[in-house]
């Protein structure tokens, strides 16, 4: 008997499967990348997470002015979802020090820090943080990350690093730093306290770098940084059970981390007033998160969509507030060590977030006495990893401006705020950018009299000198005519008038004149008034249809005369110099175009220097006679 066809609510119909997997792919495009070898990578990566974000966790909340197991809940849920619904693969979310200490400053003269009250409204505000992110995201704004330049981002990166690497010094040296000391401050606290430094947290640090560096020499393949985290583990325990030597500090107990479900208990009718303080903080964390994402892709080769990055942090955050977790975003401690680990996948932030809870109910009393040395030897080798000194030099070496913005960003991130850091390099490069935009290319052009095809050459890029005609002054354009650069174009002509008061004709090659505006247009109406009062004139060869469009809407076309716009320098040279003064070409011996010939004076001129004709895609020159014809047939 023949079954009947599958309709398509059949349950047992392929095609909502094969709809449903595809939805899931588009959710979740990194399933295909899926294997159970990148899950036993995920698994190890994770691990060794969930045991950074411990101590980072705690002193994080405390900085926040929250009780500690707020720390260990930011790492949790928010990990989860913004790993699932971001786009890079290997950032982990969670608490940050930038977060924590804005969260503190804004909240502190609201609440009585660590108050049930204050907590709410630190809760309330991670959610309002989450709405704005998620709204940037869903708006597409993301596209402005597109603004924080390679540059900015090793400049970032470095400052960071360096962050990273002073901050591990005072775990890694055992010192008791006061809580809130700037990383110069732990660096200076080190001299004038190297009396106290715990030599049994050195040697804990130093087995830990040995054993990890050992270990990655020998095999990447291998979870060297936590084989490294245990051998620091075992030499601690040992000196810790040895009465001769000083004591190492650990963790210390762990709260617990299962994040209670809570909704915040305020009056709502205070949203309005908590918008502006959760609009700053959202500045804060986006501009960490999508740094972090660039600088950890640029390692991994890896594309980011930045307004996915921003569903993914608005998400966590929403979530986080509701489950007990303050602001969190992407961490540069977590994430770097998550790809040296050899994350393959989000997954790998997942399994931190789980093993995170697993580990503290389970093994708090074991998980307690981890050394902070060797964490800080982990963070350290960290920080050595992402101090791209070759980079820097390659920079130096090919742009003194581009090394400038990066060195100006690395200064910046080691003395301000992560986020005025990235927005104080990202306007340098604008500036940078504008700096260069306004100076087009304004260059005065002949046909080379050495080369062989008589390529129209710009003047500074002759090997000898050589002369121009009297009458008709040749110009390529390059770049764009806007406002900003209008000043610079306008004295560049104007000197150009003065310095040669002959050349009132002027041919403007605009094919590489890639954009004008308004005041572009207008600009080019100015020159045509002066060039025409002067006896001359002006003509155009090739303008893009951008440049003819924007004539068109200001009357400008009409002005100038279409019979002044030419799409081949042979038809423009031909119709120019016919307009040449008769006298002038009498007594000219230059003589640079062919059609000189046919002005007075021409019979007794040299060997006539044939025009150029264009062709597609073809370099600027003047042409033999031999390759006249066929360019005329192009």
């Amino acid at each position: 008997m023949t079954a009947p066809p599958l309709s398509p609510q059949s349950p047992h119909s392929p095609k909502p499967a094969a709809d449903a997997g595809n939805r899931l792919l588009r959710l979740f495009p990194w399933r295909r990348r899926v294997t159970p070898a990148t899950l036993r990578a995920d698994l190890i990566a994770g691990l060794l997470g969930s045991v950074l974000v411990l101590p980072q966790g705690v002193a994080f909340a405390t900085l926040a002015g929250l009780p500690p197991q707020y720390g260990i809940y930011t790492a949790v849920v928010p990990c989860i979802v913004a790993a699932l619904f971001g786009s890079s693969w290997h950032v982990m979310s969670g608490p940050t020090n930038a977060n924590s200490l804005a969260l503190f400053a804004m909240l502190s003269p609201v609440a009585f820090v660590g108050s049930p009250a204050y907590i709410a409204l630190a809760l309330a505000v991670t959610i309002l943080v989450g709405v704005l992110q998620l709204a940037v995201g869903a708006l597409r704004l993301g596209s402005l990350a597109n603004f924080i330049s390679p540059s900015v981002l090793l400049g970032f990166t470095c400052g960071a690093a360096t962050l990273i690497g002073l901050y591990a010094l005072k775990d890694l040296f055992g010192l008791a730093v006061p809580t809130g000391t700037s990383a110069f401050g732990v660096v200076r606290f080190l001299f004038e306290n190297a009396a106290t430094i715990n030599w049994s947290a050195v040697i804990v640090g130093a087995v830990t770098l040995a054993v990890t560096l050992m270990v990655r020499r020998i095999s990447r393949r291998l979870p060297f940084m936590l084989i490294g985290l245990v051998g620091g583990f075992g030499v601690a325990l040992a000196l810790n059970h040895w009465e001769g030597a000083q004591h190492v500090n650990v963790i210390g107990p762990i709260p617990s981390a299962l994040p209670p479900f809570q909704v915040p208990d305020i009056n709502w009718r205070t949203v309005p007033d908590l918008l502006g303080i959760a609009a700053a903080l959202t500045i804060v964390a986006l501009g960490q998160s999508i740094s972090i994402a660039k600088a950890v892709a640029a390692r991994s080769g890896q594309h980011v969509d930045a307004n996915r990055e921003f569903i993914g942090q608005g998400l966590s955050n929403i979530a986080g507030g509701l489950f007990s977790g303050y602001i969190s975003c992407g961490s540069l401690n977590r994430s770097m060590p998550n790809f040296e680990a050899g994350a393959q996948t989000p997954l790998a932030s997942v399994f931190s977030a789980v093993l995170l809870v697993v580990l503290v109910m389970v093994s708090a009393p074991l998980l307690a006495q981890i050394p902070l040395a060797a964490i800080a030897a982990m963070l350290l080798l960290v920080a050595w990893g992402l101090l791209d000194l070759a980079r820097l030099r390659r920079i130096a070496s090919l742009s003194r401006t581009e090394f400038a913005i990066a060195v100006g960003t690395f200064a910046a991130t080691l003395v301000i705020r992560l986020e005025m850091a990235v927005l104080l390099g990202t306007i340098l490069s604008l500036v940078a950018y504008l700096y260069r935009t306004s100076r087009p290319a304004v260059r005065s052009l002949v046909p080379d009299a050495d080369d062989p095809g008589r390529r129209f050459t710009p003047l500074d890029e002759l090997r000898r000198p050589q002369p121009e005609c009297p009458q008709l002054k040749l110009l390529r354009m390059e770049g764009a005519i806007y406002f900003g650069a209008v000043q610079y174009v306008t004295d560049r002509l104007h000197w150009l008038r003065t310095v040669n008061p002959g050349q009132t004709r002027l041919l403007a090659m605009t094919k590489s004149m890639n954009f004008i505006d308004l005041a572009g247009a207008e600009m080019w109406e100015t020159e045509l008034a002066e060039r025409r009062a002067a006896g001359g004139d002006l003509y155009f060869h090739r303008p893009r249809t951008q440049v003819l469009e924007t004539w068109e809407q200001t009357g400008f076309t009409d002005q100038l005369g279409r019979d002044h716009i030419f799409q081949t320098k042979r038809q423009a040279l031909h119709t120019i110099v016919r307009q040449l003064s008769p006298e002038i070409c009498a007594q000219c011996r230059v003589r640079i175009f062919e059609e000189c010939a046919q002005q007075p004076g021409g019979a007794e001129a040299p060997t006539p220097v044939p025009a150029d004709a264009e062709a597609a895609g073809a370099p600027e020159t003047g042409m033999h006679e031999t390759a006249k014809t066929e360019a005329l047939n192009r």
